[in-house]
């Protein structure tokens, strides 16, 4: 995929993983990239494009493609924390409102403009917690699963239309969301940059730390020996 003159679209581009999006997009060479969020004014950049947008209402997303029908490639970033076992479970069905369906709301919405764009791109921010069960937050990994196998499954049905499906997956970032962990974690900008490489090179998968590449790998093996190994935090 072309990055160089293409138009992005970052959901949840405000800060953290989005905003790093956003950034490296441009800095690859993106002629135009709308940062889509709740509360447009809290966008300042000038070299952003600000554009109303909460994934789990569909006449703003209706309305941002309305807006938005030159995009060429589609960044679904947007999503919230997890919650405890013993928490709100009307709060556990929010977190599977905005990564899974606000993940297929988006997309289903901008497929059209995809494709009649040339094909392009979808970005789906995903993380290690798709293949982690995490008992602090069951419901954000959930979600996390959930979004990893409708991007796979996205890839296929996308494939006729010559649209490319990239899969983002890493482990602690920087960012509110890990305010409390004492971890090692990268920065957004990381992940950022280890995605646009990936998405010039067509991949379907991007691991970006060796932590989230040997959890891929802990996949084939026992899920009792991979669950022992769980990292400090979760």
């Amino acid at each position: 995929m072309r990055i160089e003159g293409a138009v992005g679209f970052v959901t949840g581009a405000n800060r953290g993983i989005g905003k790093a999006m956003a950034d490296a997009l441009v800095r690859f060479g993106a002629k135009k990239v709308y940062a889509a969020v709740r509360t447009p004014n809290t966008i300042t950049d000038p070299w952003l494009t600000p554009l109303r947008l909460d994934v789990t209402d569909q006449k703003t997303i209706d309305a941002a493609a309305e807006v938005a029908t030159d995009v060429t490639i589609l960044v679904n970033n947007a999503g919230i924390g997890g919650v405890r076992f013993d928490g709100s479970l009307e709060d556990a069905r929010a977190i599977m409102e905005t990564h899974f369906f606000g993940t297929w709301a988006v997309t289903r919405a901008f497929a059209p403009i995809l494709k009649e764009n040339g094909g392009g791109a979808i970005v789906n921010v995903l993380s290690a917690a798709s293949w982690w069960a995490i008992a602090d937050a069951p419901g954000y990994a959930a979600a996390k699963a959930a979004q990893w196998s409708l991007t796979n499954a996205h890839r296929i049905s996308m494939r006729s239309q010559g649209t490319h499906v990239l899969g983002v997956h890493f482990g602690y970032v920087d960012t509110d969301a890990t305010k409390r962990l004492k971890v090692e974690k990268m920065a957004p900008a990381t992940v950022a940059e280890a995605t646009m490489r990936a998405l010039q090179a067509d991949e379907n998968e991007v691991l970006v730390d060796e932590w989230t590449k040997a959890t891929r790998t802990a996949l084939a093996g026992d899920i009792t020996a991979m669950q022992a190994n769980l990292p400090p935090g979760l």
